[in-house]
């Protein structure tokens, strides 16, 4: 659990402003949340997308995380506004499980060895049918292991930084043992916090729609699209007092007596989030002071907002110009 320093235990926040983040209506959810679908091997990942889109019947919703067609898995959708953090879970960290086809002569013996060698920072080309542009680029493998064989197949795990192509590593694998590697099968287990245990098959959205529209029922949507602000849980950033969040959601600057707390280290420069103290995410942020020093002063510039997440007037304005009234 993220350590959390309460820098002003004086203050409150106003319960008629804002809401609690799970106590959040499935509209205002719409209008900003996230769909983890267990996606299915066949269609592309935009497709998956549109249709969520068409059977919610909303304007706006994009994914996070490219599969391609024959792996399923974990699949990121976000909603409304939610689509401004698209970055951030395409920064994710990931993981897979996959199934290896080994050709020609090459025994597991070789297949271990080889797989052993590529971790840590390596090579990455995509595909030449990718829809990036093919360039070289390195990529950190955390782990990359068997977890079983049969025959000429192997069960694998691999988890890795953003924008690995697996298909690229089975490529390399054959390359080094001199025999040739299919990749026929793959999924998507981890991104980020999420896991596959977290998102749902899309019949289950298929379900919980027809609940809503048709029974008025909005219990299994509520379950299934998660606010905005879950994305962001466990991040290093600050929690404002109600004043600064008003002011920070109109872009403004925020000032050492806006905070409430500070919630995980950072230096200076590091991008942080700002929480108001209900858990509303209100910006993402660069921090202009580390939270080293951020106790030992009063006044002063502490961080500037670089993404604004929260509609401005959600809270009152309450500031003079330097947060000073926060």
């Amino acid at each position: 659990m993220t350590k959390v320093k309460i820098i002003d235990s004086s203050a409150v926040t106003d319960s008629s402003h804002g809401s609690p983040v799970l106590q959040r209506s499935l509209e205002e959810r719409l209008d900003a949340g996230l769909i983890l679908i267990d996606k299915p091997a066949g269609p592309t990942s935009h497709q998956v997308a549109a249709w969520a889109k068409d059977i919610l019947g909303i304007d706006h919703l994009a994914h996070g995380g490219t599969l391609d067609p024959f792996a399923t898995g974990l699949l990121t959708l976000m909603t409304g506004r939610a689509r401004r953090l698209t970055s951030q879970v395409l920064g994710h960290d990931k993981e897979y499980v996959g199934v290896l086809k080994v050709g020609g002569d090459a025994d597991m013996a070789s297949l271990e060895e080889a797989i052993n060698s590529l971790r840590g920072e390596i090579y990455n080309v995509p595909p030449s049918e990718s829809a990036v542009k093919v360039q070289v680029r390195t990529r950190r493998i955390r782990a990359f292991e068997i977890l079983d064989t049969k025959e000429r197949l192997a069960a694998i795990r691999v988890a890795c930084d953003a924008g690995t192509y697996i298909r690229t590593l089975a490529r390399d694998l054959g390359l080094m043992i001199n025999s040739p590697i299919q990749l026929v099968e793959l999924r998507r287990t981890r991104s980020g916090n999420f896991t596959e245990h977290h998102c749902v098959p899309m019949e289950d959205l298929v379900d919980a729609v027809y609940l809503w529209r048709e029974k008025e029922d909005a219990s299994a949507m509520l379950r299934l699209v998660s606010p905005i602000d879950v994305l962001l849980d466990g991040r290093s950033g600050l929690i404002l007092k109600d004043g600064a969040v008003s002011a920070v959601s109109h872009g403004a600057p925020l000032t050492r007596p806006g905070i409430q707390a500070i919630q995980g280290d950072f230096e200076s420069d590091e991008e942080i989030v700002l929480w108001s103290m209900k858990g509303e995410v209100v910006a993402i942020a660069n921090a202009t002071r580390g939270t080293a020093e951020i106790p030992q002063i009063k006044v002063g510039e502490v961080a500037k907002p670089s993404l604004v997440l929260m509609p401005a007037d959600t809270y009152p304005r309450q500031w003079r110009g330097d947060n000073s009234t926060n």
